[in-house]
């Protein structure tokens, strides 16, 4: 009997210990008039932080496991800022969970987001499109691009822009929003080697493949051309004024494609004029008819 009224005492010292630290959890702190927060809510709160940070870490691990060194670090930087975001987004979702009224946050903080949102559209714009470009690696330094009808040489990826050097030698620099709203050509996306052509017409009652020969000759000695793929020569149309043809080559630096296409046109004029090839202008016959 004394046994059991010990082990009665004993419980009834427990359920007083239990519920003074529910007491102490379930004591609230007003933080002003419409806001209150519990000391359970506080460590429910920061449980939930953890356990999000742990999640982070593990996704930031999972992007970034392919992504180069110096890639990395950039990415980095944008992963400190998108933390944030989610905390915040976390911290407000967990405090609307557990019963703390969060509207007076929204609403105090709504104009101002509002206004910081529209500002920093388009920062956010290129930030999201230089961390797509550092994730999937669809340009390179050293890529050769063109966008919007400007061709230039990647020199430096940032998480806002891209920089690259043109053919003469000035600085484009690209908001990195445009590669998702315009089309991307990367010329060297599949490798160095790009094919190119020049175009030429000859006079009707030409010796073809003498034109032809003449072509593949000029190809030839041409240091930039790459002899394997073998330069070719194709007959395209019978033009108006002209037969047409295109001489097909493969570079190993497109960039400066201008120079050596330049050096083919001026060998191109110099063979045909020894060799009595002329190279035709657009030509009509007019009629006059007198009455």
């Amino acid at each position: 009997m004394i046994q059991d009224l010990d082990e009665i005492e004993d419980k009834i010292k427990d359920s007083s210990g239990w519920e003074r630290i529910s007491d102490f959890l379930n004591k609230h702190i007003d933080l002003g008039d419409k806001i209150s927060i519990s000391i359970l809510d506080v460590l429910i709160v920061i449980t939930a932080i953890f356990f999000t940070t742990i999640i982070l870490r593990i996704i930031l691990r999972i992007v970034t496991r392919s992504l180069p060194k110096e890639d990395k670090g950039k990415f980095n930087v944008v992963y400190g800022y998108f933390r944030w975001l989610v905390y915040i987004i976390i911290l407000l979702i967990t405090l609307h969970s557990v019963g703390v009224n969060v509207t007076a946050v929204f609403a105090a903080s709504a104009a101002l987001l509002i206004g910081v949102g529209l500002a920093l559209q388009t920062l956010f714009q290129d930030i999201i499109s230089g961390v797509f470009i550092l994730v999937d690696q669809s340009v390179h330094v050293g890529d050769i691009i063109e966008l919007d009808g400007k061709v230039g040489r990647i020199e430096e990826i940032k998480l806002r822009t891209t920089r690259a050097v043109t053919i003469d030698n000035k600085v484009l620099v690209i908001p990195n929003h445009l590669y998702l709203t315009n089309s991307l050509y990367n010329w060297t996306q599949n490798g160095t080697l790009t094919r190119e052509s020049v175009s030429v017409g000859v006079a009707y009652g030409s010796d073809v493949h003498l034109v032809k020969n003449i072509l593949l000759q000029i190809a030839h000695a041409n240091k930039d051309i790459i002899d394997i793929p073998e330069p070719t020569v194709v007959f395209t149309d019978f033009g108006d004024s002209s037969l047409n043809f295109q001489l097909i080559f493969t570079l190993n630096d497109s960039f400066k494609a201008t120079f050596p296409k330049s050096d083919i046109r001026f060998e191109i004029d110099r063979l045909f004029r020894e060799n009595n090839i002329s190279i035709p202008f657009p030509q009509r016959d007019v009629h006059i008819i007198q009455k």
